[in-house]
């Protein structure tokens, strides 16, 4: 893989490539219906992204505020950037973006868009799905139909849906798996619940919900559980920390800058 910052945050935030499996689909009639609250309209999250000891990079998420129309259905318009920044910027420049257009009842992707600029390797492709038909259809170079399971996600749009899960009853070491398509192929996102944990950062003391992504050793990772991530113990569940090994050196990630979340971050009572 060689898109690194901002794609190595989007699958930390809620799980990495574990095994491939056949897929087997059937045909969707209506789509499904999501009570949530945690997020909407108007968020934005701001990351610093470490390696080692150096500021490596800042990564944003950022719900749009208008509302866009897309297949006849109302969505959230969601841009991901990453931009390398420091030293780093100086002999490896990064611009990364990702975007999805989220039907705002059903929490699924209508279209997927990747944009990368890593040094002078350049990536652009589309993904427009087919929720009703479970399909995906692939534009880059050329254009290719795939079949996907019933209520895929794309990379980006599987972090917002995770967050709309319900954890007030999760036990220590139940796994979570969400269905995705990425790179052409579906992939099961799986992460195991670790229990609450309160964590201190730049923004301040929080109460957190700890989780282990299971992800692909070998590629990137030295192990299957090298990754660590905190997320808000909140009706947000917002990420606020993540910490990884690779194969060679570390990344740390810690939320910088926030706006217009739905409920205060819920922060450690002195």
């Amino acid at each position: 893989m060689r898109s690194l910052l901002l794609g190595i945050f989007l699958l930390s935030l809620f799980g990495a490539f574990t095994s491939k499996r056949k897929i087997e689909t059937d045909q969707n009639e209506t789509l499904r219906s999501v009570s949530q609250t945690s997020f909407g309209r108007g968020e934005y999250l701001e990351y610093k992204v470490s390696y080692g000891l150096f500021d490596a990079a800042k990564a944003t998420l950022e719900i749009k505020p208008e509302s866009q129309n897309v297949n006849g259905r109302k969505t959230m318009h969601i841009v991901g950037k990453g931009r390398s920044s420091g030293a780093l910027r100086w002999f490896f420049k990064v611009d990364d973006s990702y975007e999805t257009y989220v039907d705002e009842e059903a929490i699924l992707p209508w279209r997927f868009i990747r944009h990368v600029r890593e040094g002078g390797y350049k990536l652009d492709r589309s993904i427009d799905f087919d929720q009703y038909k479970n399909k995906a259809i692939v534009f880059q170079k050329d254009t290719k139909n795939y079949t996907v399971k019933p209520n895929t996600q794309d990379l980006l749009s599987a972090f917002y849906y995770a967050r709309t899960l319900d954890l007030r009853s999760a036990k220590v070491g139940q796994e979570f798996i969400i269905n995705t398509f990425f790179d052409r192929e579906m992939y099961p996102l799986k992460i195991k619940y670790l229990g609450k944990e309160e964590i201190e950062t730049d923004l301040g003391e929080f109460n957190c919900l700890k989780f282990r992504p299971m992800v692909e050793k070998g590629r990137v990772f030295k192990e299957e559980e090298d990754m660590t991530l905190w997320l808000s113990d909140d009706e947000n569940k917002v990420p606020l920390r993540l910490k990884t090994n690779l194969l060679i050196g570390s990344i740390k990630m810690d939320l910088a800058t926030y706006k217009n979340l739905s409920v205060p971050l819920n922060t450690v009572k002195e």
